[in-house]
């Protein structure tokens, strides 16, 4: 069988993925994931994760990745700041 390496771009294409299908839950569940393999998150990353808890209006979980990520020096765009505020508008915050 052939062994896919599981790098930044494959999570990347898993969590854009979960972002297009609203599911925000399974997109913090594979940055997790990346983590613990010490897999590197990047922005594309983080904001796909931030976009997908846009839609889902999670906008405390939204937060809180803004805040990981500031953490974890990646940088954030302004994808990021658009997603997290359109999360808070959503949410009525």
């Amino acid at each position: 069988s052939a062994h896919v390496e599981l790098d930044t771009i494959t999570y990347n294409s898993a969590v854009s993925a979960c972002e297009k299908d609203g599911q925000w839950a399974q997109a913090l569940r594979l940055l997790e994931e990346m983590a613990s393999a010490h897999v590197e998150l990047d922005t594309i990353t983080y904001n796909a994760a931030v976009s997908a808890c846009e839609k889902g209006g999670q906008w405390a979980q939204a937060l809180r990745l803004l805040v990981e990520m500031a953490s974890a020096h990646v940088e954030l765009d302004t994808v990021t700041y658009n997603a997290a505020v359109s999360a808070c508008e959503k949410g009525g915050q």
